[in-house]
């Protein structure tokens, strides 16, 4: 969970940091929206077939997020930079466990949603302070110094360029998530 929190947590924590933990569906189906949001640049609202869970359906905006952040989570897995920081999700991993994988994309999904603009879905995890603090989060191994801040950047684009995210979009993105790192950082 703390991969994709370190990924795109930081992405979306900058709209929606006070809210608590996990994630689920908005009661509100009909949002209004002025203008066009970075979520809708990312595929907005329009349903489409979720190839990860057959005969289902998803928003192309959150199907787009999500597979950045899967992405990413899998590029941070072998940077030998900061994937010290996630023994708890690569063991399980390691033993075919994906559990903790699955909440944190899905974490992680709905937190750069709701950063990006998305009206139907809810951020109520951990706040970036307290999900990158190993006191709070026992899922983090240490907190998170400068350095392991900029390598999860590059990872990030990395995880980006796999998806092949326009330039223009991955541009706002980062503006978001380095806005992140005074909150992210604790060492």
């Amino acid at each position: 969970m703390k991969k994709l929190i370190f990924l795109i947590t930081a992405l979306s924590l900058f709209i929606i940091l006070g809210m608590n933990s996990s994630c689920k569906k908005s009661t509100n189906s009909s949002p209004t929206t002025v203008g066009k949001s970075l979520y809708d640049s990312l595929g907005g609202t329009n349903l489409v077939m979720d190839p990860a869970r057959p005969g289902s359906m998803i928003e192309a905006g959150r199907l787009g997020i999500r597979n950045v952040i899967d992405s990413t989570i899998f590029v941070i897995a072998a940077d030998s930079r900061i994937n010290s920081h996630f023994t708890v999700l690569l063991s399980e991993v390691g033993k075919g466990d994906l559990s903790g994988y699955t909440d944190l994309s899905e974490n992680l999904t709905t937190f750069v949603a709701n950063a990006t603009g998305a009206k139907n879905f809810i951020y109520i995890g951990l706040n970036m302070s307290d999900a990158h603090n190993p006191a709070v989060n026992n899922r983090m191994n240490g907190k998170a110094t400068n350095a392991d801040f900029t390598a999860f950047e590059s990872d990030l684009v990395t995880g980006a360029g796999k998806n092949k995210l326009p330039t223009n979009l991955l541009n706002s993105i980062a503006k978001i998530v380095e806005s992140l790192r005074s909150v992210v950082v604790q060492n």
